[in-house]
């Protein structure tokens, strides 16, 4: 279909007139320039400057010049773009395949913020230094107070030891102060600590727990030599197997003193003491035969058919001989007869025993007869300076003459080795059947878990020891709570038993291997050797136990300056009413 020539002039007025528009305006653009132009140069000329001005088409080269300036710098933001682009990916990859060079350049440690670690580790450190001089001070009045109520020397000497040892401490700790406060001003190898300040604090190393000087070269002895066919038999009644060992090694200085050779008991008539001890290495160390077991006695003596010729009595009272007639049918049970009566040569009395000399006691037990029989001598007060001696009064060879067998020995070496180390607290805790006996004395030796906890921390600190073995017989309820309450510089000391059966320990092997593991004496002699053998010893006073630890550790040159008892010169806090 045609359209109609008036729409098409519609059309046209419609759509033409904008490029008519534009082309006007560039048009008129133009003229105004040149009109710009021909007055400038008429004004130029008026002045007597005949330059020429800029043509048109100048004015369009100046425009186009423009345009192409404005492509040129586009084209210079894209080279720059692509330059630092190129640049960023190269340096990624570089710290990528070698990030060690770069973080140790760029990494950020101010020595502001090194200083202020340092001061803050210092307060830390000098508020320690606060609270351990409060709690040295306070230690050297409670010290000051036992001390006073004494009149032994070796009090005042342990309040000076602990004294020396707390100063150095503290003098140790105000080196590592000052290493902390100085240690963000040292670079490389280069300190800036006083060269002299080392050998002024190492003047200061001084040992508080050290081994006790046992002066061996001072040791009274006297010789045991047998006379032939001279028996001793020993009689060892009074309470359990500590108590027997020490009643065991005073009638060994009774026969020493009477030149007997001593007689060990039947295991039926008292404990079965070769378990527990080396009977044959006390021969050994004396390089004589000194003591034989009763099967050996028997064999010996089977002409008189095991006969005691006399039966003498140390103690007359509360009961002679401290031998009822129970005792007497076991003996006779054993195939024994004894003639006469119990005889005592003296009055003694078992709670009020007399201080007696060797000479006394050589001359009322001194007999010709072939066998004879002393009663229980567990409480005999007869030459404690030489009983009590290092070694005991006896001449031998060896560290001590009553010592735990050799299975007994390398099992509690193994278990040292297994679980302790070598610097380990030994803490002796009694408490079955101690509340009555000790609130029968006085001062009472029964202390609140919480107070002993206390006392506890305190030698563990001074011995500065990172671990305390355990023998007790306290119940678990007992143990967890003072195990959750020994603290030393905000750190729990663990408290360490020994274990369960576990076939996968090898440490008590030698026990089982010779079906001694379930003896109940076994284990009680396992507990003493471990602690006897430890670095610092805490016992429990008043028990024979304990007594029989701090033999062995004298007479094995263990012994140290801060063993003690629990606790003491304390009371108890609180003390239950009797019944």
């Amino acid at each position: 279909m045609e359209r109609n020539p008036p729409d098409e002039d519609e059309d046209h007025r419609s759509l033409i007139p904008h490029n008519d528009i534009r082309d006007n305006d560039l048009n008129r653009r133009r003229e105004d320039n040149i009109q710009s132009v021909t007055t400038a140069r008429a004004i130029n000329m008026a002045n007597g400057d005949d330059r020429s001005p800029r043509s048109a088409f100048q004015i369009d080269e100046t425009v186009t010049r423009t345009r192409s300036r404005w492509n040129i710098s586009l084209d210079k933001r894209y080279v720059v773009a692509a330059v630092s682009l190129t640049l960023l990916v190269v340096f990624f990859f570089l710290l990528y395949t070698n990030p060690r060079r770069f973080s140790s350049s760029f990494k950020l440690d101010p020595l502001s913020t090194r200083v202020r670690e340092s001061e803050l580790r210092a307060l830390y450190l000098l508020r320690q230094q606060q609270l351990a001089l409060v709690s040295l001070l306070n230690r050297t009045l409670v010290d000051q107070t036992a001390n006073l109520n004494s009149s032994n020397s070796i009090g005042s000497s342990l309040l000076v030891d602990n004294v020396k040892a707390a100063l150095a401490k503290q003098i140790s700790l105000s080196k590592q102060i000052e290493d902390v406060l100085l240690s963000p001003h040292r670079t490389g190898n280069h300190s800036v600590t006083d060269p002299g300040s080392d050998s002024i604090t190492g003047s200061y190393n001084y040992e508080r727990c050290r081994k006790v000087d046992q002066k061996l070269l001072e040791r009274k002895t006297i010789e045991w030599k047998p006379r032939p066919g001279k028996f001793l038999f020993a009689i060892c009644l009074s309470g359990q197997m500590s108590n027997h060992l020490i009643c065991l090694e005073k009638h060994m200085f009774f026969a020493a003193l009477l030149d007997r050779a001593l007689v060990i008991p039947s295991s039926k008539f008292d404990y079965q003491y070769d378990r527990v001890i080396d009977i044959e290495r006390i021969n050994t160390c004396l390089g004589r035969t000194v003591v034989i077991s009763f099967d050996q006695f028997k064999e010996i003596d089977k002409k008189k058919n095991a006969h005691i010729d006399r039966f003498i009595c140390y103690f007359s009272s509360p009961q002679p001989c401290y031998v009822d007639e129970d005792h007497v049918k076991k003996l006779k049970g054993l195939g024994i007869s004894i003639g006469g009566k119990l005889e005592a040569p003296w009055s003694e009395d078992i709670k009020k025993p007399t201080k007696r000399s060797f000479q006394e006691v050589q001359e009322k037990f001194k007999s010709d007869d072939g066998v004879i029989a002393i009663g229980d001598v567990f409480y005999a007060d007869m030459e404690q300076d030489l009983v009590m001696q290092p070694g005991g009064p006896i001449k031998h060879k060896c560290k001590t003459l009553i010592e735990p067998s050799r299975l007994i020995l390398l099992t509690a070496q193994r278990f040292i080795q297994t679980f302790l180390g070598k610097n380990f607290t030994a803490l002796h805790l009694r408490r079955h059947g101690f509340l009555k006996f000790c609130n029968a004395k006085s001062p009472s030796c029964f202390y609140p878990i919480p107070q002993a906890a206390d006392c506890i921390s305190r030698i563990v600190e001074r011995a500065n020891a990172p671990v305390i073995y355990l023998s007790t017989d306290a119940a678990e309820s007992e143990t967890g709570l003072l195990q959750s309450l020994v603290v030393v510089d905000g750190k729990v000391v663990p408290l360490v038993k020994r274990p369960p059966r576990d076939s996968a320990e090898k440490w008590d092997a030698l026990l089982y291997r010779h079906g001694i593991e379930d003896d109940s004496q076994v284990d009680a002699m396992l507990d003493k050797t471990i602690s006897a053998m430890s670095s610092v010893f805490i016992g429990a006073s008043g028990s024979t136990f304990t007594e029989d630890i701090l033999r062995l550790r004298k007479d094995w040159g263990t012994s140290s300056m801060c063993d003690e008892y629990l606790c003491r010169g304390e009371e108890p806090n609180f003390i239950a009413e009797d019944e």
